[in-house]
């Protein structure tokens, strides 16, 4: 397929390869001239402006959005929507609030465009695993577009079925699914970031009381002076709780056991927040999710190795990069 592709940073620019490894022709747009050249030396088409990258795309048109939620995006779906006619498409695939995907829908089917929202979680390895991704959006603009999600997903892979699993059919297996109409392919990636919220955070704080177990606090005789490493690689093997941020962690320890390039400053995203303000508004209970965003706020104040942790695994999965650890005056 003929596709434009916006905002060539750490996703963007490896989805635009993935695709074009694909077969797929892409028309890329960058704030940055540079970021532009270097795709089209490595086969993209490149455009000198929004107007310019439509105006290289056969309609119906499908333009990939792959820029900061919030302004960005919703500077760029206005502008495009300057040029683009009924019949084309804006997807949007970063991770933009649910609620401004159901506004910017109602908005661009007054013109004709067809809006569609995908959730995609595979950071900076999406070029070489794939791309899991959650889509919402009208099902005529989805199937449409499928060729494009079959081959940004990770496919079936050597994970096993799960029993019973092929009476289902769908693309699930596949690592994509349309979840409803716009805004829920962005709902699901909202929870998703949530659950790893709890996730990352229930890692950090078993490793943190390792990394405490030989406190002076403790009697003589219960002080154990334990390898994080091993025990990180050892749970990858057989373990109920590995997972790729297990991977992840396992390959951080093992890179520096101590984590001290790390100042255990903990960013947050906005789906974190927003998660939780869809569980107040749903009267549902996330006891560990709420307490999981709570420690990164914390942890702008005063850290422990339990944030280091998380900084390790944002700056594994997703390129991350938080401020470095200040360095102790000789």
């Amino acid at each position: 397929m003929l596709m434009g592709m916006v905002g060539l940073g750490r996703m963007g620019a490896n989805m635009t390869r993935r695709l074009m490894r694909g077969g797929h022709q892409i028309v890329v747009s960058d704030l940055s001239p540079d970021a532009v050249k270097g795709l089209a030396a490595e086969g993209a088409v490149a455009s000198a402006s929004l107007q310019d990258l439509v105006s290289k795309l056969q309609a119906p048109r499908a333009i990939w959005i792959m820029v900061p939620a919030g302004g960005p995006t919703e500077q760029t779906v206005q502008t495009l929507a300057q040029y683009l006619q009924g019949g084309d498409t804006i997807i949007d695939g970063g991770n933009s609030y649910f609620k401004d995907d159901v506004r910017r829908s109602r908005g661009l089917k007054e013109k004709g465009i067809q809006y569609v929202d995908v959730g995609t979680s595979g950071g900076v390895w999406g070029l070489e695993r794939g791309y899991c991704m959650m889509i919402g959006g009208p099902q005529e603009a989805v199937q449409r577009l499928d060729p494009l999600f079959k081959t940004l997903a990770p496919g079936m892979g050597d994970i096993p079925r799960t029993p019973g699993r092929e009476r289902l059919g769908g693309t699930a297996e596949a690592g994509y699914i349309h979840c409803g109409p716009s805004g829920s392919g962005h709902f699901v990636k909202m929870v998703h970031n949530g659950i790893e919220y709890g996730l990352m955070q229930a890692y950090a704080e078993g490793f943190d009381i390792f990394k405490n177990a030989n406190s002076a606090e403790l009697s003589e005789e219960l002080r154990y002076e334990l390898n994080l490493p091993d025990i990180a690689e050892v749970w990858r093997r057989g373990s109920v709780v590995s997972s790729w941020l297990l991977d992840l962690t396992a390959m951080a320890l093992t890179e520096n056991p101590t984590l001290s390039e790390y100042s255990g400053f903990v960013q947050d995203s906005g789906e974190g927040r927003w998660t939780i303000q869809a569980a107040v508004d749903e009267a549902v209970p996330v006891d560990v999710l709420s307490a999981a965003l709570f420690v990164r706020f914390r942890s702008r104040q005063e850290h422990t190795f339990a944030e280091k942790m998380l900084s390790a695994m944002r700056q594994k999965f997703g390129g991350h990069v938080e401020p470095k650890a200040a360095k102790k005056p000789a």
